[in-house]
């Protein structure tokens, strides 16, 4: 009898049994036979090498025990107490962004951290988010803080050391108007113009005070006032030198007793040379707030992890033109005092003018370039240390010698002494 293959072949494939051994036999739509797999473990306890079972794969199992595993049999490598972990690269702390592997599975990837000034706060970011204009990102990357607010405070050593410095300078002047009022009575103070002296000495004495509203919070009033103040104050020092120089230069001029100058000897031009300067630039001040005013403000693009809180100066035009106008009173003052040098020994004030004008006049024009170069606190430590520099120019250039005359040297502060003369070199 014969047989037809395709009939048994399809018989077969739907027909299930088992073998001699008591495994089932059956076949799937593919014809082939579902395997089922054991899971051993390779064990080595005492030097002896053993695969021991630990679980099963049976595909016709039924639904949730098609996979068996005892995890309490399985003995891990030693660098393992659990099961390790299946995956390609560790997740990514807050911090830090996931970067894909160029040509790896999307599970592969490299944790970068992020920018400063950017931060992520969850577990695997994909993106790092940046921080407001007022906040600054933390250590960690993982959380924005607010940035610190820095300004030049009393209470930092830059802050205290400027502040000493100005008390002391303060207390010298102080300590100059006391012996000017005390000896006031004397030749040499007579003969170097008491009025202006004293003009000159208070208005330094501000011109130290003023320094200490540069440092500490800016604010609305402080502001316009520490800009203003200095220049109006630094005007009237630099005027009271002029209308020094000119008296100095007119009293030699006037020494004739039928000269026309001697009608000018008087304090009317000296009170009218420091009214003058000091009115235009209080004028150039007024239209400097009524225009543009300086005010405060905090500045992120400074430095981006801080705030800097510093005085705009509303159009810098006028500061620099403030500035310049004081710059041309010192070089009048400089350049009639140099040609005035070589006059006789009682008007020999004039050489001190040419020192404390040279002093200044370095001094601001080192100023500028500085200024410009700073930023943030140090631009203000700059302007305070100009000031004091040429503060202490003009008092050691002009009064320290004098100072110096009436308490060590007493018997050169006589009329004798001043009224002595040398040869005389024509001016100019």
């Amino acid at each position: 009898m014969a047989i037809c293959v395709p009939y048994v072949l399809n018989y077969v494939k739907k027909n299930h049994f088992r073998t001699n051994t008591g495994d089932p036999i059956s076949f799937n739509a593919n014809g082939d036979i579902p395997a089922a797999y054991n899971f051993v473990n390779v064990q080595i306890v005492n030097g002896s090498f053993n695969l021991v079972k630990v679980g099963r794969f049976d595909p016709d199992a039924g639904t949730g025990n098609t996979i068996l595993l005892d995890f309490s049999s399985i003995m891990w490598n030693e660098r393992f107490t659990q099961v390790p972990p299946s995956m390609c690269s560790s997740s990514c702390h807050p911090g830090s962004w996931k970067a894909t592997r160029r040509g790896q599975p999307i599970c592969c990837y490299d944790c970068i951290p992020c920018s400063l000034g950017e931060i992520t706060n969850t577990t695997d970011a994909t993106e790092c988010f940046r921080c407001p204009t007022e906040q600054w990102s933390n250590e960690e990357r993982s959380m924005c803080v607010p940035k610190v607010i820095e300004f030049l405070s009393y209470q930092e050593p830059l802050g205290i050391f400027l502040t000493i410095t100005v008390i002391i300078f303060f207390l010298i002047t102080l300590c100059i108007i006391f012996i000017f009022i005390k000896y006031r009575r004397t030749p040499i103070i007579k003969a170097t113009n008491r009025e202006l002296s004293f003009i000159l000495l208070v208005s330094l004495t501000l011109c130290f005070l003023c320094c200490l509203i540069f440092i500490g919070s800016p604010s609305p009033i402080t502001c316009p006032l520490r800009q203003t103040l200095f220049i109006v104050v630094f005007s009237i020092s630099i005027s009271s030198v002029l209308a020094k120089t000119i008296m100095v230069i007119l009293a030699f001029k006037a020494t004739k007793v039928d000269s026309p100058l001697r009608k000018w000897l008087g304090p009317k031009i000296p009170r009218t040379v420091v009214a003058l300067c000091t009115m235009i630039q209080v004028g150039i001040c007024i239209v400097w707030l009524l225009l543009s005013p300086p005010f405060p403000q905090l500045n992120s693009e400074i430095e981006r992890h801080k705030l800097i809180f510093e005085c705009h100066e509303g159009q810098s035009l006028f500061f620099y033109v403030t500035l310049g106008f004081m710059g041309f009173l010192a070089m009048v003052s400089f350049f009639a005092a140099f040609l005035a040098r070589n006059l006789p020994g009682s008007y020999n004030e004039a050489k001190l003018i040419t020192f404390s004008m040279l002093v200044f006049c370095s001094v601001w024009v080192s100023f500028i370039p500085a200024h410009l170069s700073t930023k943030g606190k140090y631009t203000v430590s700059v302007q305070i240390f100009a000031i004091l520099a040429s503060s202490a120019g003009l008092l050691a250039c002009i009064f320290v010698p004098k100072c110096y005359i009436i308490l060590l040297r007493p018997d050169r502060n006589s009329r004798n002494q001043l009224t002595s003369r040398k040869r005389i070199r024509p001016i100019g």
